[in-house]
């Protein structure tokens, strides 16, 4: 597909918003899928971390 310009581009034919919102929904759901396995994993730790401590200190 062929743009003249980087507004038609954008536009894509009128329907860049529904283009662009999909792709950004798609990104949005990317990032949190990396995300959320690292912010589980830390927040795993600390509360085995905890149960260690409390364990040994008996």
């Amino acid at each position: 597909m062929y743009f003249s310009s980087f507004s038609d581009f954008l536009a894509m034919g009128n329907h860049g918003f529904y283009v662009w919102l999909a792709f950004g929904i798609t990104f949005a759901v990317m990032i949190i899928n990396l995300l959320l396995p690292i912010i589980s994993r830390g927040q795993y730790l600390k509360s085995a971390a905890r149960q260690l401590r409390r364990e040994t200190v008996r």
